[in-house]
């Protein structure tokens, strides 16, 4: 855990030294237990009151329908943003409980064949399911709760670690 929490603080560093804004934008949907992943994680990193703007939360979760919309919001109050994208995704089975944390935008809603614009600078992915002979939104109504909190917890520590140790909120809006 804490050669990915070095990993991911190495590659996020330049721009956090840098005067881009730093968002959190967490994709996903509380109606569905393996679309969860990114409210849950927008939720818990509110709760441990990280020092960046986030998006997406259970409360008011960021999806296919609402997506351009806060996109639109984001780039309006905020010039340049740094912005790093979190969802659900699905792999093969051995990937399933895994995070991976990557340079370059995400695709959402790709497993469920949906057009979504690419967000984030940089993306995390937590594999919450696989791939079987289900139809593919099968997914969503067939996975672990579990998997999905673990995952959850696993990049909120990752983020909350890179916030720094006190971890205090700059009084920024969310």
């Amino acid at each position: 855990m804490e050669m990915f929490i070095h990993k991911v603080k190495e590659m996020i560093q330049p721009s956090l030294e840098s005067d881009r804004e730093l968002v959190f934008l967490c994709i996903g949907s509380d109606r569905y237990i393996g679309d969860s992943l990114g409210p849950l994680v927008g939720t818990m990193l509110i709760e441990n009151h990280v020092p960046y703007r986030v998006y997406g939360t259970l409360e008011e979760p960021v999806h296919a329908f609402n997506l351009k919309s806060i996109l639109k919001e984001i780039h309006k109050k905020i010039k340049n943003p740094f912005i790093i994208s979190i969802d659900a995704s699905i792999g093969v089975k051995k990937e399933v409980g895994y995070v991976m944390f990557k340079e370059g935008p995400l695709t959402p809603g790709k497993a469920l064949e949906k057009m979504l614009p690419e967000v984030g600078d940089y993306h995390f992915v937590g594999f919450v399911n696989y791939v079987d002979p289900l139809p593919s939104s099968q997914f969503l109504n067939d996975t672990r709760l579990f998997t999905v909190m673990n995952l959850a917890k696993t990049i909120v520590h990752a983020v909350t670690k890179i916030a720094g140790p006190d971890n205090q909120s700059m009084g920024i809006e969310r």
